[in-house]
C-alpha cells in the first residue's frame, strides 16, 4: 500500500497541476496549506479561500497550518535585502517545510512540496532543502509542461493568480 502524501501547498494556483498529477498516479494526498511567508493576513486569506475551493472540486482533506508571519520574520528577515533566488528563499523555504515534515511525521505520512512547479523556484535547492527529512519526496513538478498545466486549472476553475511569492520582499522587485 502506497504511504499517505502530505502536500504542501503554497497557492491554488501551483497546487492544481501537481494534485492532478498525484490523484491519475493514485496517491492519497491531504493538501496542508503552510505559507506564514505571505506578508499580510489579509493575502494568506485570499490565497486560502481558492486553496478550500481546490480541496472542494478534488474532494481532498485540506489542513490549515496557524499563520505566523511573525516568526518566518525571524528567520528570513535578516536576508531582506537578497534578491528573489537569493539566500533568502533556501530560509523560507526550510521554514515551511521544517513544519510539513513535523505535521506529515505526526500523520505518519510522506510530505512533498508544490513549491517545485514554479519557473520562479529552484526545485534543485529545494530538494536540498526537503533531504534533510527522510520522508520528503522529490517530486519536480515542473516536468511534463507542470506549470501550464496548473495555470491552465487555475483559469478553468477561476482561482486567485497572485503575482508574487507572498513575502513582502519579494513584492519590492515587481
Amino acid at each position: 500500500m502506497e504511504t499517505k502524501l502530505l502536500l504542501h501547498v503554497c497557492c491554488a494556483p501551483c497546487t492544481a497541476g501537481c494534485v492532478e498529477r498525484l490523484l491519475e498516479a493514485g496517491r492519497q494526498v491531504t493538501l496542508y496549506y503552510s505559507n506564514s511567508n505571505i506578508a499580510t493576513a489579509d493575502e494568506f486569506e485570499r490565497r486560502l479561500e481558492s486553496v478550500r475551493a481546490l480541496a472542494g472540486i478534488f474532494d481532498l482533506p485540506l489542513e490549515i497550518d496557524r499563520y505566523d508571519h511573525p516568526s518566518w520574520l525571524g528567520c528570513a528577515g535578516c536576508l531582506a535585502a537578497e534578491p528573489e533566488r537569493g539566500a533568502r528563499c533556501p530560509v523560507c523555504f526550510n521554514f515551511s517545510l521544517e513544519r510539513t515534515a513535523r505535521r506529515a511525521a505526526a500523520l505518519g505520512a510522506n510530505f512533498a512540496t508544490t513549491l517545485t512547479v514554479s519557473p520562479h523556484k529552484s526545485s534543485r535547492v529545494i530538494f536540498e532543502v526537503g533531504s534533510r527529512w527522510n520522508h520528503f519526496e522529490p517530486h519536480d513538478f515542473k516536468k511534463k509542461n507542470g506549470f501550464l498545466r496548473s495555470r491552465e486549472l487555475a483559469r478553468k476553475y477561476g482561482f486567485y493568480l497572485q503575482n508574487f511569492c507572498g513575502c513582502e520582499f519579494s513584492r519590492r522587485e515587481d
